[in-house]
């Protein structure tokens, strides 16, 4: 006997629901009453599996017209490109919205010469307080503290490093302090700045971060200095350097969901070059190879054998994902995705899908990972949502 789906408990639907796509369940949203107010649920959003799946985001900077920016984000769970609402600030000056634009973990952030932030999905600025030290292309972090009563609701921002920005100026030579913003008190508190063995002036260029386990860590793209700042302690680690056996050229510090993760490109005795992932011990900064990207999967990346092709390359991650792109405009910025298996360690790399058609090539890309909830796409405004 076949039975209709209207006549399903809604136990029963929410749990068949939750097997599908976001795409899927994007327009299943739209089917009616009972479909929407469960998938726009936060209590859906913990029973989907899409959680465990953090998303790729770029955003593109046009330096000429702000009206040819444009965002977008990979799901890796459909292999699909969705097309963000591009978020617009008009009392910021071109110049400044470019240098100072930052996105991470579902927040986007201008840090200079006011400090605002928005979240990605449904664009609204919040104005904050000023910093102590208005600054361009800082790190930049979105944390809960255990310690709080509204722990997972609240998120608090730890900005590190970056340059100093006083009017029209920038000033490399301060180590500038590390600064926290809690927006239920409405507040930024200092902390010390990066340690002396990093120079001063550095900036996202130069550093890579990740939030692990209640900390902060800064790592140094080329120096290969790490550190840790412990988000309870508010106190910087002693500064250990992560430096394969093979000649880095360079490498970033990723935070999976079990693992810490060195992922960089390497040169070999025999002139060939390889982009290379190591697990990290964070107790003793040890480490140790996990995989090795598919040489096929690396040079589909470039265009030639340029001595300087691997420069545009970046990696950014979370969960169990490491994405690798190329942030030139070469073949529409193509990017791999390699997913690790936090038991048994196994790496499965595959290509990411073309992005959709661009308006024009930008000047600047930013990009990161971010879990994202079918709550946060649907539940929270009925504004234009994502395309794709």
């Amino acid at each position: 006997m076949m039975t209709d789906i209207t006549n399903l408990s809604t136990d029963l639907i929410e749990l068949i629901l939750s097997l599908l796509p976001i795409p899927t369940l994007i327009r299943a949203s739209t089917v009616c009453k009972l479909w929407h107010s469960i998938i726009s649920s936060s209590s859906f959003s913990t029973l989907s599996n899409h959680l465990k799946q953090p998303w790729f985001f770029l955003h593109g900077i046009h330096n000429i017209s702000s009206k040819n920016n444009q965002s977008f984000a990979f799901d890796p769970s459909s292999n699909t490109w969705f097309l963000l609402p591009t978020p617009q600030h008009h009392h910021q000056s071109q110049y400044q919205s470019n240098t100072s634009f930052i996105g991470t973990s579902s927040f986007f952030f201008i840090t200079a010469p006011n400090f605002l932030y928005t979240p990605i999905l449904h664009p609204s600025w919040h104005p904050t307080p000023p910093l102590h030290f208005p600054r361009i292309n800082p790190l930049l972090g979105v944390f809960h503290d255990a310690k709080d009563q509204n722990f997972g609701h609240h998120p608090k921002f730890i900005v590190v490093g970056g340059v100093k920005f006083i009017g029209n100026l920038v000033d490399i030579e301060d180590r500038l302090d590390v600064e926290i913003y809690d927006p239920l008190v409405g507040s930024w508190e200092l902390g010390p700045p990066l340690p002396p063995d990093f120079r001063s002036g550095n900036s996202s260029s130069s550093l890579s971060s990740a939030l692990f386990r209640g900390k902060f860590y800064v790592f140094g793209i080329y120096s290969c200095f790490v550190s840790s700042f412990d988000l309870h302690k508010r106190v910087w680690s002693d500064v250990h350097t992560l430096r394969p056996r093979h000649e880095v050229v360079f490498s970033f510090l990723v935070a999976c969901r079990e693992m810490l993760v060195l992922a960089g490109v390497c040169n070999f005795p025999h002139g060939s070059s390889s982009f290379v992932l190591w697990k990290v011990d964070e107790r003793t900064m040890w480490f140790t190879q996990i995989d090795v990207m598919p040489h096929d999967l690396l040079c589909s990346l470039f265009d030639g054998d340029e001595d300087d092709k691997f420069a545009s390359l970046k990696c950014v991650g979370l969960g169990d994902l490491i994405y690798v792109f190329n942030e030139d405009y070469h073949r529409m910025y193509p990017a791999c995705v390699c997913e690790i298996d936090g038991e048994s360690g196994r790496c499965v790399w595959r290509r990411v899908p073309q992005l959709p058609s661009l308006m024009s090539r930008f000047h600047k890309v930013v990009s990161f990972c971010s879990t994202v909830s079918l709550y946060s796409i649907l539940g929270e405004r009925q504004l234009p949502g994502l395309q794709y």
